[in-house]
């Protein structure tokens, strides 16, 4: 089940050098439930392409969304991104469970939560 969702953000960054993951602004983490460290599928809906990779801390309130590593290759400053985050429940369980959608604005300030 789709367990958190931050819908459509814009990368602000793209650091082809780091080790991997994706930097996501501290306020967007906390408002859409996700982890440090958990595994993330991030959509880019300006290319198409999709990878899998998991979440660091940007500074709060930055707006930060910034591609790391490999991830760099497949986006770019001013795309448009889903990040979701999954989760394994029991079926009955699943049946009245509700993600945690955050919408964001152009410069990845939450419009709703």
């Amino acid at each position: 089940m789709c367990r958190a969702k931050i819908h459509r953000a814009t990368v602000t960054e793209a650091n082809l050098e780091y080790e991997g993951s994706i930097t996501i602004d501290d306020a967007l983490i906390e408002a859409s439930g996700l982890l440090e460290y958990e595994k993330v599928q991030v959509l880019n809906v300006s290319t198409g392409s999709r990878i899998e990779t998991y979440v660091i801390r940007g500074k709060r309130d930055s707006g930060v969304i910034c591609l790391n590593g490999a991830a760099a290759r497949l986006g770019a400053v001013g795309d448009k991104i889903i990040i979701i985050a999954y989760a394994i429940m029991p079926h009955d369980e699943a049946k009245s469970f509700k993600p945690r959608i955050v919408h964001v604005d152009n410069k990845n300030k939450i419009i709703n939560d």
